[in-house]
């Protein structure tokens, strides 16, 4: 922690005088009354019963209370790391037949669909996200935008089609990104792209050739694998085995700078976006968190005044 204008903490000493000051009012006021009450036996006899350390307690409330507006005085910070300008992320989800195999529960699609939506959940909301469909061919569902709701709700929609063209998904992501404006100081938009699928290219652009175009792009691409080596789907009242295709997801992940991923629990998607977060890169700001500060002093006065009412009736 910061604080944004320090000078102000000069307030402090004003805080610590006044603490001394009632250190020494107490002390003296002690010996007054011991002074004026020299047989202490009779003193024991009508005397009332000492408060003890409860008559300190609001004062020391008090000076706490003081403490933390001098301190919200001088604008407390934090550091705080803020995705950089049009940070872009492109999910692109496998909406193959093969995607119906029920081997991860309830289906491989419904998983891919539950775990998107939790991954847009993580996402801070300054970064753009969009959202690429494909199966025998690939659609930019979703554009680039801040707009969850959007994403979510399309990815809600999603069905099932014929055929698998990853290296298609990978190009259509890639030109959704290019849609993005480059960001003020005129850097390229720093992206990611995020393919979900079960890994089995059946159709369209080659893996490797779309590996290469978002390797010159500078664009990574982090790829979940949905499924298991025994997985099956009924396909025309036959029984299709659908394994997936972890090989070719890595390879496609590996070949771009990106990372492989067998499955989508919890753990593995925060994993996922701390490892997209280090390639579409954050700066570090100091965010104010003066608010704290300043509800914590309201609390320690009222806590000061309320027990001195109870205790004392007074305030202090």
């Amino acid at each position: 922690m910061t604080f944004l204008a320090p000078e102000r903490l000069a307030l402090l000493v004003a805080v610590v005088a006044l603490a001394v000051a009632y250190v020494i009012v107490q002390v003296r006021g002690r010996r007054r009354y011991a002074v004026r009450f020299t047989n202490l036996a009779l003193l024991g006899s009508v005397a009332p019963a000492s408060p003890g350390w409860r008559r300190h307690l609001p004062a020391a409330l008090l000076l706490a209370s003081l403490l933390a507006m001098v301190a919200a005085l001088a604008h407390p910070a934090r550091a705080e790391l803020v995705p950089r300008e049009r940070a872009t992320i492109i999910m692109a989800i496998d909406v193959s037949i093969s995607m119906d195999a029920t081997d991860v529960r309830p289906s491989r699609l419904a998983s891919a669909k539950e775990a998107a939506i939790s991954f847009a959940e993580l996402l801070p909301e300054e970064i753009n996200l969009g959202l690429v469909a494909f199966a025998g061919s690939a659609r930019v569902l979703v554009p680039p935008t801040t707009d969850r709701p959007m994403v979510t709700a399309a990815i809600d929609r999603l069905e099932l089609s014929e055929s698998t063209a990853i290296g298609d998904a990978v190009l259509a992501s890639l030109d959704a990104i290019e849609s993005v404006p480059d960001a003020i100081d005129g850097q390229p938009v720093p992206a990611h792209i995020l393919l979900l699928s079960d890994g089995e290219t059946q159709v369209g652009t080659p893996n490797d050739v779309a590996a290469q175009a978002a390797s010159e792009a500078g664009v990574p691409v982090t790829t979940i694998a949905f499924g298991t080596p025994e997985g099956v789907i009924s396909y025309q009242g036959q029984s299709v085995p659908v394994a997936v295709n972890q090989a070719d997801l890595r390879a496609l992940a590996d070949a771009t700078g990106g990372s492989a991923f067998e499955a989508a629990t919890t753990e593995q998607l925060e994993t996922v976006y701390r490892d997209i977060g280090s390639s579409i890169g954050f700066v570090t700001e100091q965010r104010e968190i003066g608010g704290w500060f300043t509800g914590v002093a309201f609390a320690l006065a009222m806590l000061a005044g309320v027990g001195s009412l109870v205790w004392f009736s007074r305030l202090p």
